[in-house]
């Protein structure tokens, strides 16, 4: 008996369903069963199927002799289903790799519940991805639930898809789906309301195909009264059952605004049919209104008729064009008199004590610019700060008693047109005017790897979006951009051809990483319960240009830290631009829930990260020259080079110049640190060339140089030769790799 039986029906989707079949018959957790079912498709799936039932023996095909519709194809599969659970995929979907053995884990975890939900992901016709917006739902249960106890689960979206359930559980319940539209809504209630025992995933493990055209859906056809048919099969299960009883105004209020939904959407209903469907809503709504239950919000115009619902349509419309253009006219007003008040203020005198910072777009107080800040206070502590960052969230994230102003605000224009010195690591809005005998520091982020600026030109995969001409025009108000290195110098003077100084003093944030030693970041680790004689591997992959959303994913972290073996912590951080995005929810979410990992992508301290760790394991991401600083063994992975070279386009060839042991499939990662050769004399012979030229300006005092040197006017020596060797032979050359 396998543990899965994967049931796919199949209608008109010959150009996606070997797609979909591959994701699911190469899945790392085989054990399952695929029951494909042939609904009288009129073009190739049924012969696709069979050619796949040829060579898999895991897959069985029914061909059906009528076309039944998607529920009742569902139904045909269900009884040659052997399987523990059920998965109803649909054909032009697919299953991210890992995806059942995720699931396998979670119902192994939580004791073989009824259902168990986990999360998918929108993948649009045009290349997009968009995880679902409610993922926060599924994160915070360990054990099961009921819908009783957890009734927000239910404000996922109701389909049938996004679940797997026990097939013993459906057979007992008697649970099928009807004919017609919207065959989910009374196969996905009964279901959960039913359930006794619910789990959920938090990872991706579907993804939702947003089709062009042929969603059935999305077209212009009477079936979509056949909402009102599901609705009355939900309320006549509900009724059946005294102990559901409770769910009654819930599904009375939730039916009107579905329907409701419905009815505004322009491609759904024939123009013609728009006022019966109404009345036939309303009437169900009247018929199934629990004693004591108002009307609230959206379905209380079901309360009246048709002509007042088009009225209250047609006034919200234009209430809404209305605010609209309010919106517009108090933005042109206010634009006229910010720039009034920023025209009084830029008549002021400038303020040779107000230095204003920014970091990473407005994003809070870090990185280089953060370490400048902490430095001015304690060498300058007359110089005022001040921050911008981009919203109230953002502000509250700011140390005590940090004076900050919003992006765009008066007060942003006031502190603006006055200070004396403008401190960032990527660039100010366009709108901010550089005044005579300002002062712009550009502390970038960190030594690149990769192509910016001009280069950035003749790759324009990598620039999709990138204006590069007006991001030259902000940078023609840089006065001096900072370096840690000649190859960094040689890099911003030609990426960014404008006119600043390059200024040789080491990398800020990097200070507290000079002569760290033993460090290993006691705090971080406490924070996440690392045991303090363990050997902790960060891993911290960069973004792929090749990729749309950026995200790849390159490592089966589950398996890497299992092989890591005992005594190892695997930490784990995403490039920033990944932070929000799905990536998180391809696995990293779950495997930070049980404990496989520690996900460090929201830790605002990246060198609190890297003192914490004793290795790091790396793609392209610049992060591996702060950390070389550290002078702490260091492995590229490299399994995808070629490709990120081709599309991003790097200034040298890491892989041939490394700052370690190079690797180039998960395997040889596994054995480099089986074997222990991770941290062995080449590695240490590797690093100590990298940090020869890497390191070059890195002496622990690049905050002090920038205050005392470029906020101060003080003289102080030049930085590089205390501590790190000059630079290797060729240190000054910069090597384009193409």
């Amino acid at each position: 008996m396998p543990r899965f039986s994967v049931i796919v029906p199949c209608f008109k989707v010959q150009g996606f369903l070997r797609e979909c079949l591959d994701s699911v018959l190469g899945q790392s957790f085989g054990d399952l069963e695929v029951i494909a079912v042939d609904d009288r498709s009129p073009d190739g799936c049924g012969a696709i199927l069979d050619e796949y039932a040829g060579r898999d023996p895991r897959v069985k095909v029914l061909h059906l002799p009528e076309n039944v519709g998607l529920g009742r194809a569902r139904n045909a599969g269900m009884p040659h289903a052997t399987g523990d659970y059920l998965l109803f995929l649909d054909s032009d979907d697919t299953l991210t790799p890992g995806a059942l053995a995720a699931v396998a884990g979670r119902l192994a975890e939580t004791g073989d519940p009824d259902v168990l939900v986990f999360d998918y992901a929108r993948t649009y016709w045009w290349g997009g991805t968009r995880r679902n917006v409610l993922a926060h739902l599924l994160a915070a249960e360990d054990g099961t639930f009921t819908a009783a106890e957890r009734p927000e689960i239910l404000d996922l979206l109701m389909v049938v898809w996004n679940k797997v359930y026990r097939r013993d559980f459906v057979t007992a319940g008697g649970f099928a789906f009807p004919p017609g539209y919207y065959e989910d809504t009374p196969w996905t209630f009964p279901v959960m309301l039913s359930a006794e025992r619910v789990a959920t995933l938090d990872q991706i493990c579907l993804h939702y195909r947003q089709r062009r055209q042929g969603n059935i859906l999305s077209t212009t056809s009477r079936k979509h009264f056949d909402v009102h048919d599901q609705y009355e099969r939900v309320f006549a299960f509900v009724e059946s059952r005294p102990e559901l009883w409770r769910w009654r105004p819930y599904l009375h209020r939730k039916m009107g605004e579905h329907c409701l939904d419905i009815l505004a959407k322009p491609d759904r209903l024939p123009p013609g049919d728009r006022a019966e469907f109404f009345r036939r809503t309303a009437e169900m709504f009247r018929t199934h209104r629990p004693e004591g239950t108002r009307a609230e919000g959206e379905t209380r115009l079901l309360e009246g008729g048709y002509g007042a619902y088009l009225l209250r349509r047609r006034a919200a419309q234009a209430g809404r064009e209305a605010g609209r253009r309010a919106a517009r006219l108090r933005t042109a007003a206010g634009t006229r008199a910010r720039r009034g008040w920023s025209a009084v203020q830029s008549r002021r005198p400038l303020d040779p004590d107000l230095v204003v910072y920014s970091a990473s777009s407005h994003r809070g107080m870090l990185g280089d610019p953060a370490a400048v800040y902490r430095a001015a206070g304690v060498i300058a502590p007359r110089l005022r700060g001040v921050w911008v960052v981009r919203d109230e969230e953002t502000a509250a994230t700011l140390p005590p008693d940090t004076e900050y102003v919003l992006l765009g605000s008066r007060r942003y224009l006031e502190v603006t047109a006055r200070a004396a010195f403008f401190v960032n690591d990527v660039n100010w809005p366009g709108a901010l005017v550089k005044r005579p005998g300002a002062t712009h520091i550009q502390t970038h982020q960190g030594t690149p790897l990769k192509y910016l600026g001009v280069d950035l030109l003749d790759r324009p995969g990598a620039r999709l979006g990138f204006d590069v001409p007006r991001m030259l025009r902000r940078a023609d108000r840089w006065d001096y951009g900072l370096v840690a290195n000649r190859h960094a110098e040689l890099v911003w003077e030609r990426a960014f051809p404008c006119h600043f100084t390059s200024v040789r003093t080491g990398s800020p944030r990097n200070d507290v990483l000079v002569g760290a030693g033993a460090s290993r970041g006691g705090e971080f680790r406490r924070r996440h319960g690392i045991p303090e004689d363990h050997t902790v591997v960060l891993y911290a992959p960069t973004r792929r240009d090749y990729v749309r959303g950026g995200h790849a994913d390159r490592l089966d972290l589950a398996a890497f830290a299992a092989g890591l073996g005992e005594g190892h912590t695997l930490v784990v951080r995403l490039h920033p631009s990944l932070a929000n995005g799905p990536a998180r929810g391809a696995g990293l979410a779950e495997l930070a829930r049980r404990g496989v990992v520690v996900d460090a992508t929201d830790e605002p301290d990246a060198a609190e990260v890297m003192l914490a760790s004793d290795a790091l394991v790396t793609d392209y991401s610049s992060i591996m020259f702060d950390y070389a600083v550290l002078d702490r063994p260091i492995v590229v992975h490299a399994d995808d080079w070629d490709t990120f070279r081709a599309s991003r386009g790097a200034y040298l060839d890491i892989t041939a110049h490394p700052p370690g042991h190079v690797t180039y499939s998960q395997r040889e990662l596994a054995r480099l640190f089986e074997s222990g050769a991770w941290r062995d004399g080449e590695s240490a012979a590797l690093r100590a060339d990298f940090r020869a030229r890497f390191c070059e300006f890195e002496d622990g005092r690049a905050a002090e140089r920038v205050v005392r040197t470029l906020l101060l006017g003080e003289a102080m020596p030049a930085a590089g030769a205390a501590r790190i060797p000059g630079p290797a032979v060729g240190a000054d050359q910069l090597t384009r790799s193409s």
